[in-house]
């Protein structure tokens, strides 16, 4: 064994067979994991502390070597791919790593439902390396399925160690792993392996795939093998005619639990916040703190804060833990596989639509998991028109006024119009990349494989804690971070005064014009100006503008905030552009950063400012023609 340098084990495998699902059990780890292909497009690495089992114990026993407890080794987790011979940047990064000579040893990780398939990403790495441990998953799958599969003589074949394990057994993926990477480890020395990829080793591929399926028919053993479920299912979830009326379906259920069961909540949450904001004032002013200070920190930063916070955390605690179960469940894929053929019209790629998935939960997460796409310009497209779907953060103002204009007495028909509301973004984005596809990004679509992973049961408690700790309050921190700076910005806007109008009014009176020939006003243009840094923040600037009090106003019934809107001029065609200019407008200040990182490019960068900037004044300045035109 190498002593300089702690010992690195690579964990491989296809797309989709529970990789990264193994990977945060052995160290501990967040990596995301979900029900589709795709989530892991870097190595993501972590310590992983070996069990001290009595197998080790025995076996280090055996050839002569003295107990040295467990061992801390480097887990690294590669991309998946299908083959070392990569067609697309993640394979190429998963290669590298798999073929890396310093590295170990490698954990391939099988889905033990397909082996077949599986085998043959085995068999091209036996080629460069025989320090390989089979990790066969999913064997709950397997049974469920009537087969079983013969690891012993799937080891005897392959001439490596074989172990199998299931996604949701912790102890028993520990264990056996343990083993394995210990027996694998304490023979260092006696394996062979190149010095990197050598694609003259995979010159015959149907030689490769024979011999997999070879295998694969002596060790899979079909005893009372059923139908799988999961093609029953997709003979209606991917149907043509009717797999869209399914999904919009599926989302119309979650957005009305979402806008139905966040009421309540965001009530009382709201009340509660605020009610500590004057023991803070008083708080301050005990301090010593000069009162203007004082005003700034509790009227400006934390009542913005105590807004957001509100207003953001009973949609979030309530959307993502459903979003996150259909995740799981593995209907994304079918997702992607339905809109395939609206992208490819587009020359587009259909992972356009996982990454525009993505895109309700968080825009900036949605953008660096464009990163799946293999194609540059492909990704290009799918970054510039994510922010065309709506993330979370922009949720709270749509549910708002679409429940105070649209349907106050109704949860399903307010549920139904903010279905309708991502229908449009989804069909802004498909128009906006079919015009970048023909100017800015020409090109024809590549082809990608899909893999419909099948249906599995999601574990509810793991669900909940990963939508809330993972997802949810990440959301809700990076929303804090971005709204306590701003808001001592805005309260210094509405409270310093040139003339006899604060600097914020002479913004709204200036934009005013420009914003009521788009049918809105110059004091939402600056409200969503001012709102750059996050979308949650728009609407309680807007308040503010409204009621002149220089602070953001505590108003947590939406009659009160209604009725305030009305007096302040706004109409039906003002809050349906306020829905309209919410889906299209420029991305939130991390959206663009991302944007900035991932494309490297400041003219990508404002490309993405502008496209869903002029989508959203154009058609908010033509519904407002012909809202005049016949009204």
């Amino acid at each position: 064994m190498r002593e300089e340098k702690m010992i690195e084990i690579v964990l491989a495998g296809n797309p989709n067979v529970g990789k990264s699902t193994i990977f945060n059990c052995l160290t501990g780890m967040k990596q995301h994991t979900g029900n589709w292909a795709g989530k892991t497009v870097a190595n993501a690495e972590g310590i992983w502390k070996t069990e001290d089992t009595a197998g080790a114990k025995a076996f280090m026993k055996d050839i002569g070597i003295s107990q040295r407890g467990a061992v801390n080794i480097k887990l690294i987790d590669a991309p998946g791919c299908y083959s070392l011979a990569a067609s697309s940047m993640e394979e190429e990064v998963a290669r590298d790593q798999i073929c890396d000579p310093q590295a170990d040893g490698v954990i391939v990780v099988c889905d033990g439902t397909c082996l077949e398939r599986n085998l043959i990403l085995v068999l091209q790495i036996l080629k460069h390396r025989n320090d390989v441990v089979i990790c066969v998953n999913l064997m709950d799958q397997v049974r469920k399925r009537g087969l079983s599969i013969d690891t012993k003589k799937l080891s005897q074949i392959l001439g490596v160690q074989v172990v199998s394990t299931e996604s949701s057994e912790k102890k028993l993926i520990k264990k056996n792993l343990s083993d394995a990477v210990i027996k694998l480890t304490e023979r260092e020395g006696t394996y062979e392996r190149t010095s990197g990829y050598d694609p003259d080793l995979l010159k015959d591929p149907d030689e490769i795939a024979a011999q997999a399926q070879e295998i694969a028919a002596g060790v899979v053993i079909r005893d009372n093998e059923k139908e799988d479920t999961s093609i029953k299912i997709d003979r209606a979830l991917t149907n043509p005619v009717v797999g869209f009326p399914i999904m919009a379906m599926m989302f119309l259920i979650i957005f009305w639990l979402t806008v139905q069961g966040a009421n309540y909540p965001s009530d009382i949450l709201s009340r509660a916040l605020f009610s500590l904001e004057e023991p803070f004032h008083s708080g301050l002013i005990d301090l010593g703190i000069p009162i203007g200070i004082c005003d700034m920190l509790a009227y400006g930063m934390y009542r913005v804060l105590a807004w957001v916070v509100s207003v953001m955390l009973p949609p979030m605690a309530i959307f993502f833990p459903l979003f996150t179960l259909l995740e799981d469940w593995g209907f994304l894929p079918r997702i992607a596989f339905n809109l395939d053929r609206c992208f490819k019209c587009c020359k587009a790629c259909g992972k356009q639509a996982l990454t525009m998935c993505m895109g309700l939960g968080c825009n900036a997460s949605a953008v660096v998991g464009c990163r799946i796409i293999d194609s540059k310009r492909e990704r290009l497209l799918a970054m510039i028109t994510n922010s065309l779907i709506p993330c979370n953060g922009r949720f709270p103002l749509l549910i708002a006024v679409i429940t105070m204009f649209f349907a106050a007495e109704s949860g399903w028909k307010g549920a139904a119009i903010l279905t309708l509301a991502i229908m449009l973004g989804i069909g802004a984005t498909f128009l906006a990349t079919r015009v970048l596809s023909q100017t800015l990004l020409k090109g024809m679509p590549s082809s990608f494989t899909l893999e419909l992973p099948p249906y599995r049961k999601p574990e509810i408690g793991k669900v909940i804690v990963r939508s809330i700790m993972d997802r949810t309050l990440f959301v809700l921190a990076r929303a804090v971070a971005v709204a306590a700076p701003a808001g001592l910005i805005i309260w210094i806007l509405a409270n310093v005064t040139v003339g006899d109008m604060s600097l914020i009014a002479h913004l709204s009176s200036f934009l005013d014009p420009v914003g009521r020939f788009m049918g809105l006003d110059g004091v939402i243009l600056a409200a969503f100006i001012l709102g750059i840094p996050a979308n949650e923040i728009v609407l309680p600037i807007a308040m503010m503008i409204y009621m002149s009090t220089g602070t953001l106003g505590e108003v947590s019934d939406l009659n009160f905030f209604h009725q305030l809107l009305i007096d302040n001029g706004w109409t039906m065609l003002t809050a349906v552009n306020m829905i309209i200019f919410s889906l299209m407008h420029w991305p939130c200040a991390t959206t663009l950063l991302s944007i900035k990182k991932e494309s490297g490019s400041y003219g990508w960068t404002a490309v993405s400012f502008l496209v869903p900037m002029i989508m959203g004044t154009v058609i908010c300045s033509f519904t407002a023609c012909i809202y005049r035109f016949f009204l």
